[in-house]
């Protein structure tokens, strides 16, 4: 069965009440977006769901309105479950419940991914959670130790499917869906469709309604994203990235790399050129990975240097601009490369640009490209690539890490009640504010920033003495 979209884009047109209605209004939800207009009626019917949407699209609203319609909060059991493929998505989307769970009192999300420690991840689980994010492997091992109790689960979330087929999570989902009661909810979200998701959903989701928009189908937005070409010999590519930067300004800049070698690199190339660059790939630290994320995500870097399968499962709304370092083999892969920006808004538009580097040996990579996406290249000449007064680019904000953070009872509007009442900045000054279990990272106007460290270290946040540092 199709669901077609709903006709009303009004929340107040859904069964929820007042209180999480003006919650959404508060969050500056408006309207919904064609995916939410389209799947939320028939979850928060209590109706299975296989929804196709593409990151961006507004699905995590759809399905953490649905697992928390389904909660009953005096019970302190685990009733929603939500699988995603990387770390990175996990604490996006527990951030993105704990903001629509505001609404209510004590709801209490819990992050169950590898890369962390299992001791503070028994002791959360022993003082109880409503809703647990994850990825399949690591609920899997809490499942196998007896740590994770599902015997209350009502709605049992399947985030980015695809993606997690991808990375061979099949047996682990399929394992962790056994575990499940058989009498509950399941949405399954998706941007693709492939075999692999048929199959999950015979075997896991109960005559399941099918949710699939026109814009999801076929090549990201072409129309929406623009696309530019730049040729360039090897010993100009690096150096061609920051022209791309300089001339455009995008706020915000993914650049994909092939191999981790040239994300460092580029990186290096960028910073002496005076960006602010940060890298990602599969060398890092956790610990490092989670910073450099922080500061992309709250505008204190101009541009992130990634590997494909480090940027995989990133959610990153507002991103003005993908830049292809190298043109990737597969032309798939550079559909979903460039499909990272042009993020969806309420109309279901979107705009962004896409800028591919491309050497002469790599113009099959490029005819192949066009072929599979219906359209003629444009391309752009290094020497056209002049910088814009102002000097280098430079990120709006800059990124003050505190020591402490959930662990110590520490929240935002703590820290932010301290930087405006106590120390007298302008709420307008200070941007987003993200807390982890052991550290508190805000997001500060860049000019303010050192002013801002030397108020923190010689003040205090909820009344405690705190150390700070920037980032």
């Amino acid at each position: 069965m199709n669901a077609t979209v709903n006709a009303s884009t009004d929340f107040a047109s859904l069964p929820l009440p007042p209180h999480v209605l003006q919650n959404l209004a508060r969050l500056g939800y408006t309207a919904m977006t064609p995916i939410q207009a389209a799947a939320l009626p028939a979850a928060l019917g209590g109706k299975d769901l296989i929804a196709q949407a593409r990151t961006g699209s507004g699905k995590t609203v759809a399905f953490a309105l649905t697992l928390l319609a389904n909660l009953n909060i005096r019970r302190l059991a685990v009733q929603a479950l939500v699988l995603c493929p990387t770390r990175e998505l996990a604490d996006q989307v527990t951030q993105e419940v704990r903001r629509l769970a505001a609404a209510e009192d004590n709801i209490k999300v819990l992050t169950l991914c590898g890369g962390s420690t299992m001791r503070p991840q028994l002791a959360s689980l022993e003082h109880g959670a409503h809703v647990v994010v994850g990825t399949p492997g690591r609920l899997l091992d809490h499942l196998e130790r007896g740590s994770l109790d599902l015997s209350a689960l009502n709605t049992l979330v399947l985030d980015e499917a695809d993606r997690m087929l991808d990375m061979g999570f099949f047996d682990d989902i399929a394992a962790v869906a056994k575990q499940c009661p058989k009498q509950r909810q399941t949405l399954l979200f998706s941007a693709t469709y492939p075999e692999g998701i048929s199959k999950l959903a015979a075997a896991f989701l109960r005559e399941p309604q099918e949710v699939k928009l026109a814009e999801t189908t076929g090549a990201r937005g072409s129309a929406q994203i623009q696309q530019r070409f730049v040729e360039v010999s090897e010993n100009q590519r690096l150096h061609a990235v920051g022209q791309l930067l300089n001339h455009f300004r995008p706020a915000r800049t993914l650049a994909f790399c092939n191999t981790k070698q040239q994300c460092r690199d580029l990186v290096e190339v960028l910073c002496a050129e005076g960006l602010v660059a940060l890298e990602l790939h599969g060398d890092l630290e956790q610990r490092d990975r989670d910073q450099v994320l922080v500061q992309f995500v709250n505008s204190s870097a101009s541009v992130l240097v990634a590997t494909d399968i480090a940027a995989r499962g990133l959610d990153i709304v507002g991103l003005e601009a993908v830049i292809n370092v190298d043109v990737t083999p597969d032309p798939a892969t550079h559909t979903h490369r460039i499909g990272r920006t042009g993020r969806m808004n309420v109309d279901g538009q979107a705009e962004g640009w896409a800028y591919s580097l491309a050497s002469v040996d790599e113009m099959g990579r490029v005819g192949a490209i066009e072929k599979i996406g219906g359209f003629t290249s444009e391309w752009l000449k290094p020497e056209e690539l002049k910088p814009t007064p102002g000097g280098p680019l430079q990120p709006a904000m800059a990124t003050v890490q505190i020591l402490g953070g959930r662990k110590e009872k520490i929240r935002a509007g703590d820290v932010l009640g301290a930087l405006t009442k106590d120390m007298g900045f302008a709420a307008a000054q200070v941007g987003k504010i993200t807390v982890n279990d052991f550290a508190t990272y805000v997001a500060v106007e860049r000019g303010l920033a050192d002013a801002v460290l030397r108020k923190l270290n010689t003040g205090k946040v909820k009344g405690r003495s705190v150390k700070a540092r920037l980032l």
